[in-house]
């Protein structure tokens, strides 16, 4: 390992640095006298972007609708930009990104620390901060201090840029010590910290705004040292013709205001469904969702729909308790009135199998009766809401919304027209009056972060009873390399 200098020089060091990489990145918007080379027109003549990136959250994964992702959206709108198509190898960790850059890929994008000390590589300009955070198992005393976390099993993620702000804190306290690992990715190590095998970890503080419902037995500590940067990586000594168009692309965004959206799309919601409402959720889960995960398969294969989303309108109806009712009457695992349940041939109610079933079925009728104007997600979160509050006040919702020069057809502006059916002035003017139009907002809000949790936990192939129940497996040491304390 390289051995960095110590302060002051350390820090003169690594001010020049950033300084000549600032000169880079201006000299690649001016484009006076700066040679292209040939690594741009070679993309421009096969047609397509080879792109380096890691299946993760934050960067890029198969979603419900297709390949998602934060750093995904960028490079297919950037490919889109050169006019040209895409190709993703996410079969890699940090380190194999940055191999495969030098070696043989056009671009690598994937949560990457901009650093222009490593050779055969150019960045480009900042994406985004990265804040690092400290996060710890909930139960054990709050840290809040750096000297706090002496004696802690800590791990955090070699070459994620995590790893080089320990080692500069590590200057100023000795005694601080640490695990990496090359062979791991933020959600593992949440899952580690979650068994017991690690009492806190090092990430950034975007990636634990996206996985901390799935892990609600993990806090968030502190801020540790200064943000770093965000930035693709180029192979070295190509030319500078692609790095220039992908800053330019990069600044229009944020001159348009798009790149922030992205963000905010992305990394900003994780405030409606607090750590209490996951637990519950993880909790019963493990203890429930198991007993009738194959009766919402079979109701998914009758009607079309995805398994979990139904699994998550049954959280929402019932926390899966096949005998619920309510004041008003309904009933059952997924909470059917009298009438419904006779319109879809339940008997009854109590039954899980005929209530998941005949739920599945109502939703699916639902869902056939709204307007062919409708499509996609919009499609699907207006029949969820018609689920809530009924398909009239729906369509008084929608009135509403075109009443206010919005899109009928979006759920996002239909979504807003709801909670009017409260207000006088707007529910005396529609057919089916007033209603708690509030709730049905609500309702889709938790079903779809319901429905997040039980993707995320399929997509790693885990289990809902192991996630808390798990013991911590001694082998997991052997992926973490220990850092010893400065003696």
């Amino acid at each position: 390992m390289l051995a960095l200098p110590t302060d002051p020089t350390r820090r003169q060091w690594r001010l020049a640095a950033l300084l000549c990489s600032a000169l880079l990145l201006a000299l690649l918007t001016g484009r006076s006298g700066i040679p292209e080379g040939p690594h741009l027109k070679e993309i421009q003549a096969r047609d397509f972007l080879s792109v380096h990136t890691r299946n993760t959250p934050t960067t890029y994964y198969e979603g419900r609708q297709g390949p998602t992702g934060f750093e995904y959206e960028l490079i297919r709108r950037f490919a889109d930009h050169l006019g040209v198509s895409l190709t993703l190898d996410a079969d890699h960790r940090i380190q194999g990104v940055l191999d495969a850059v030098r070696k043989e890929g056009d671009l690598g994008a994937a949560a990457l620390p901009l650093d222009p000390t490593l050779d055969g590589l150019i960045f480009s300009r900042p994406i985004m901060l990265l804040q690092p955070l400290l996060v710890y198992r909930r139960g054990l005393p709050p840290p809040e201090t750096i000297a706090e976390l002496e004696g802690l099993e800590i791990g955090t993620l070699r070459g994620s840029g995590t790893d080089q702000v320990l080692r500069k804190l590590q200057e100023e306290h000795p005694g601080l010590t640490w695990k990496e690992s090359s062979q791991l990715e933020v959600a593992e190590l949440l899952g580690q910290v979650t068994r017991g095998t690690l009492d806190a970890a090092v990430i950034f503080e975007h990636q634990f705004r996206l996985n901390r419902l799935f892990f609600p037995e993990v806090e968030d500590g502190f801020p540790l040292g200064t943000p770093l940067s965000l930035a693709w990586a180029f192979p070295a000594g190509r030319g500078l013709g692609l790095i220039d168009a992908a800053n330019r692309f990069l600044d229009k965004l944020r001159r348009d205001g798009e790149l922030d959206a992205l963000v905010a799309r992305y990394f900003g919601h994780d405030d409606y469904l607090e750590y209490v409402g996951a637990r519950t959720f993880i909790a019963h889960a493990r203890k429930r969702l198991l007993r009738y995960t194959e009766l919402f398969r079979e109701a998914a294969r009758n009607t079309g729909f995805d398994w979990k989303l139904l699994a998550a309108i049954g959280y929402q109806e019932s926390h899966w308790e096949p005998r619920a009712t309510s004041p008003t009457g309904v009933r059952g695992l997924m909470m059917l009135t009298n009438a419904t349940a006779s319109d879809v041939g339940v008997d009854n109610r109590l039954d899980p199998a005929q209530s998941i079933h005949g739920g599945a079925r109502y939703l699916r009728s639902i869902e056939e009766r709204l307007p062919e104007s409708i499509t996609g997600d919009d499609r699907l979160f207006m029949a969820m809401a018609a689920y809530n509050v009924g398909l009239g006040h729906l369509y008084d919702a929608r009135k509403i919304a075109e009443q206010r020069g919005d899109d009928p057809d979006l759920w996002r502006d239909v979504r807003k027209a709801l909670p009017l059916l409260q207000e006088r002035e707007w529910h005396s003017q529609t057919r089916h009056g007033y209603a708690r139009g509030g709730e049905p907002v609500i309702y889709v809000r938790n079903i779809r972060r319901y429905y997040e949790i039980l993707a995320y936990l399929d997509r790693s192939q885990e289990q809902f009873h192991e996630l808390n129940a798990r013991q911590p497996d001694e082998d997991e040491s052997a992926l973490f390399e220990q850092i010893p304390p400065i003696l």
